[in-house]
Formats: structure tokens, sequence, C-alpha cells
């Protein structure tokens, strides 16, 4: 059985061909095995014409390469306002926001962190735990991040309105 490794490196190409940018390739097996793919626009974008686009190019190079035995659920989405947080240039991007980050070895016999993005370099990712005014610092090594992921803030929640342009209240079209 091919794993999210192996996958991601035989779809990438036909995905940046389209424009797009892959953000995770999960493959679970179960009962019914699924290949969950998380892709973004460059600019952070990514609508459901894009998800269908994507899905058409992925499953031409899937059936014509074949690495998956047996049958299986090909899943593409955006990686959503609450993302997960796959590669550096993430946790840079997001600086000054909220994430939760699980990390294998443990650090400080710790494995799971909750804070403020507070710096991010090709290495590691510096994580503020502490409270406003008692600032509490933890810097992880990107190649202990097991799981990374976004908190839903309100903060968020606008700034990622305002970078895809978009209005709650548009006014109406005039005919």
């Amino acid at each position: 059985m091919a794993d999210a490794a192996s996958i991601t490196r035989l779809i990438a190409p036909e995905a940046k061909r389209l424009g797009y940018e892959l953000v995770r390739v999960r493959f679970t097996g179960g009962r019914r095995a699924t290949l969950q793919i998380m892709a973004e626009r460059p600019d952070g974008t990514m609508d459901v014409d894009d998800c269908a686009a994507l899905s058409r190019a992925i499953s031409a190079v899937l059936d014509e390469k074949d690495p998956i035995s047996g049958e299986y659920t090909l899943e593409v989405s955006s990686p959503g306002i609450d993302r997960p947080l796959t590669r550096p240039h993430d946790f840079a991007a997001y600086q000054g926001h909220e994430a939760k980050i699980e990390v294998e070895p443990p650090l400080d016999g710790r494995r799971r962190f909750k804070g403020i993005i507070a710096r991010a370099d090709g290495d590691s990712v510096t994580l503020d735990t502490g409270k406003p005014g008692a600032p509490q610092e933890f810097t992880l090594p990107f190649s202990s991040i097991t799981e990374a992921r976004l908190v839903l803030t309100d903060r968020l929640v606008a700034e990622s309105l305002a970078r895809r342009n978009l209005n709650l209240h548009p006014e109406p079209q005039k005919s």
C-alpha cells in the first residue's frame, strides 16, 4: 500500500502545473481507505471549482500510475480557516495567531502546546504560551512537530476574510 509521502511525490507536479500548492496529503486505511488532499493557490484561496479541477487532475494521475491497491475515497479540499500548519512558511505567514502544536519527542515533559506564534524560521517555531504581560516561550524544532493547526479566533476569521476580499454584506447588483 502506498504512503502519503510517495503519493505526494506522485501528485505534486500535477498540482503545481495547475497552480496549486499541496498543504497536506493523508492516506488512512480502515474499512474504506481515504486519500485526503488539502491544497490552495499561492494566495491562500481555494474554492469549490478549484477542488473539482484538482480532483479530476489527481484522479487521472492516480488512475494511470495506480499506486494504491484496493478501493479508496479521494477527498480534495481547502485547508480552511483553522488550517493545519504543515510547512515552515505556514508558521511565518500566521505569526501572531494562536496555534495548537504537538511534538514528539516531548519538550520539557510536554507533547502539546497552545499559544501565539511568536517567530518562525527555517528550522523552528517559537510559541508564546504565556499570558499577556507574562510571556513564556517555547522554541519547537520543525523536525519534532507531528501536528499543528491554527485555533479559530475572531481575529483569524477577520483577517482571512480581509485577505480574500470578501464582503459580508455585499450591495445588491444593479440590473
